[in-house]
């Protein structure tokens, strides 16, 4: 497991998940307020992977270059910014124009429907 990671599952927990993945949020949600698109929420999501694997490295002794570490890191790290930014992205097309569209889920939204109110 340790080789896939590039570092323990507690560091993997800890760092990336709790740490980078709060960062992926914060990040995904500021880029929906500017309405930026998916394309720069994936470059700051290798941003965000390339200083994980840094700090993974620099605070718990995990190795640097670990290739299958940066990639897992990141994906999971782009994962939790890509949610937090589509959900962002949802609720302010519902909250900006509410005569337009109302909530599908968290993910979406639809043209309302005049008939229904």
């Amino acid at each position: 497991m340790e080789t896939i990671l590039g570092s323990s599952l507690p560091v993997f927990v800890f760092l990336t998940v709790l740490v980078f993945g709060g960062c992926g949020v914060l990040t995904g949600q500021t880029l929906a307020e500017g309405w930026k698109p998916v394309s720069s929420v994936l470059a700051y999501s290798l941003l965000l992977g390339v200083g994980d694997r840094f700090l993974a490295w620099g605070l718990f002794g995990g190795q640097l270059l670990s290739v299958w570490g940066f990639i897992v890191h990141t994906l999971v790290i782009g994962i939790i910014t890509l949610t937090a930014h589509r959900i962002a992205i949802a609720r302010r097309m519902v909250n900006q124009y509410p005569w337009l569209y109302e909530t599908a889920g968290p993910f979406g939204w639809r043209e309302r429907n005049p008939a229904r109110g």
